[in-house]
């Protein structure tokens, strides 16, 4: 795989989590999660497409362990999700 086919499937990974938002409950609890959510899926691939564009190796590497914050925090979310039932 390169790098351009990740940054497709990071793509297509927003889309699919904006879609999943639009599928939960309105409540108050549920916008804030909502909001979250967006903003952590889409930003994994903003993130890794910067990754890409990197200046070193070190930068690389540094903007490399943003992306896998943003993924550790779209888990947290999910979870969140999943056991507070809004989905």
């Amino acid at each position: 795989m390169d790098r351009f086919e990740l940054e497709r499937r990071t793509k297509r990974f927003a889309l699919r989590v904006i879609a999943f938002v639009d599928t939960l409950p309105k409540s108050k609890a549920g916008e804030v999660i909502e909001y979250q959510l967006v903003k952590a899926g889409t930003s994994i691939g903003s993130n890794y497409r910067g990754a890409n564009r990197a200046e070193s190796r070190n930068d690389f590497i540094h903007k490399i362990g943003i992306v896998g914050k943003g993924i550790v925090g779209e888990l947290l979310l999910a979870g969140v999700i999943r056991r507070s039932r809004l989905w």
